[in-house]
């Protein structure tokens, strides 16, 4: 799932579809299984999705891909407790982008985690067995 949204008043199904890596059939189903989603749709009858529908998409995909529940459940976790569902991915979303943030430094000090505990194996190496705690 890509993070990356332009600002767009609506998204076309395909454009939905890329954001989450899924196929169109899948977005359709969803529509059908989750009247949170109401997309317009233009005279020719394509599905235009608005920015609120996409955040649904982001709960939905959320729960059912990411989170493994079912279609019932989902449906019924978003009516029941929405506020609290909402608020919850919105933490899990936050800790995903510090984990990344954390790798990504770690991986540019070039440290490795196996190497620093080898490391505090050797004799002579700077780990100490008696750790200094400031207060």
């Amino acid at each position: 799932m890509t993070e990356k949204q332009p600002a767009k008043l609506y998204y076309s199904i395909g454009e939905v579809a890329a954001m989450f890596d899924v196929n169109t059939s899948l977005i359709r189903f969803w529509e059908k299984e989750f009247d949170v989603i109401k997309p317009h749709k233009n005279r020719k009858g394509n599905r235009l999705f608005s920015p609120a529908d996409v955040d649904n998409f982001h709960l939905i995909y959320h729960l059912v891909k990411e989170k493994g529940m079912t279609l019932k459940g989902a449906a019924a976790q978003l009516k029941e407790r929405r506020e609290d569902t909402e608020q919850r991915f919105i933490i899990i979303k936050r800790l995903k982008l510090v984990k990344e943030e954390l790798l990504a430094i770690r991986a540019r000090l070039g440290s490795d985690p196996e190497d620093r505990d080898n490391a505090a194996d050797e004799p002579g190496s700077a780990a100490p067995d008696n750790p200094i705690i400031f207060q």
